[in-house]
């Protein structure tokens, strides 16, 4: 008898089921775990109800710097005044003028940051099943190393600046905003606004409305949405800009985590998830040509 080899019956076309990068040295159980997975609707509505639970416990908890947060606004006020770029100030008197304006921005401020974001989680895990796991470690992995910067940099929004003209909105207008404003500031770490989550959040938003809807107004929305949060964040004196670019960069390192996870960016991999198989193919001898 000649010699045998051994094949599957499912045939090559198998191997390429998941454009993943696998290393060849990594551990079969390491690999598993790069490998996109079908989310599951219970673990997920756990997993985030307990992450924003975890979060927000934790910014709330790093102590409130006062002294060190105002010190840090006037030398970022300086800076930005330094660089010619200190619109702040004049956008939020100019918002402010328009009481409509202002008021659907507090709103805006309280309401989207939170709605639209989960509400592209449940898009991507309803028709992205396959990208889903991936864009979700971008947006867990973001917000993880903002609560870094809100312990190394306390810094104190444009509102509550010392010496400075800026308005608070919500107090102005007497509407529910911020939860550093009015009766719910004391809920919340007030010196906490480097980096912008609100920035970070809705430019993860904008980009995955972008990259995957296929109706163009839809994909135009994408890019809207985060720039008009930039104007909202700075009008009702909540950030400086520089606060938004610190929100970019920490969104920067969560695509960088999921690029080095998944082996590709999360809007590369694949729709849908493959079903996975029971057990191992049933492995049968061939006789080798020759």
């Amino acid at each position: 008898m000649g010699d045998t080899t051994v094949g599957t019956l499912e045939g090559r076309g198998e191997a390429t089921a998941h454009p993943v990068v696998q290393e060849a040295g990594s551990p079969p159980r390491l690999r598993r775990l790069r490998v996109p997975r079908r989310p599951r609707l219970w673990f997920e509505i756990l997993l985030i109800a307990v992450s924003y639970w975890t979060y927000s416990l934790i910014r709330n908890a790093v102590p409130e710097q006062q002294a060190e947060a105002l010190r840090n606004a006037d030398w970022i006020w300086r800076f930005e005044r330094q660089l010619g770029l200190a619109f702040e100030e004049s956008v939020n008197h100019a918002a402010n003028s328009v009481t409509w304006l202002i008021v659907g921005m507090n709103y805006y401020y309280a309401t989207l940051h939170f709605v639209v974001t989960l509400g592209v989680l449940v898009w991507l895990y309803r028709g992205h099943p396959g990208r889903y796991g991936a864009a979700r470690l971008v947006l867990f992995a973001t917000t993880g190393i903002a609560l870094v910067g809100y312990y190394l940099y306390p810094l104190a929004p444009p509102r509550l600046m010392n010496g400075q003209d800026f308005v608070d909105t919500v107090i102005v207008h007497q509407t529910w905003g911020s939860m550093a404003s009015g009766d719910l500031k004391n809920m919340s770490n007030q010196y906490a606004a480097m980096p912008s989550m609100h920035m970070g959040w809705s430019v993860w938003s904008g980009l995955t409305v972008f990259a995957l809807a296929t109706v163009p107004w839809v994909r135009v929305l994408g890019l809207v949405y985060p720039a008009a949060t930039l104007v909202v964040i700075v009008a009702t004196a909540n950030h400086f800009w520089l606060d938004a670019v610190g929100g970019v960069l920490c969104l920067a390192f969560g695509y960088g985590v999921a690029l080095l996870w998944y082996g590709g960016r999360p809007h590369a991999l694949p729709r849908r998830v493959p079903e996975r198989r029971e057990r191992e193919p049933e492995r049968i001898p061939v006789p080798k040509q020759g």
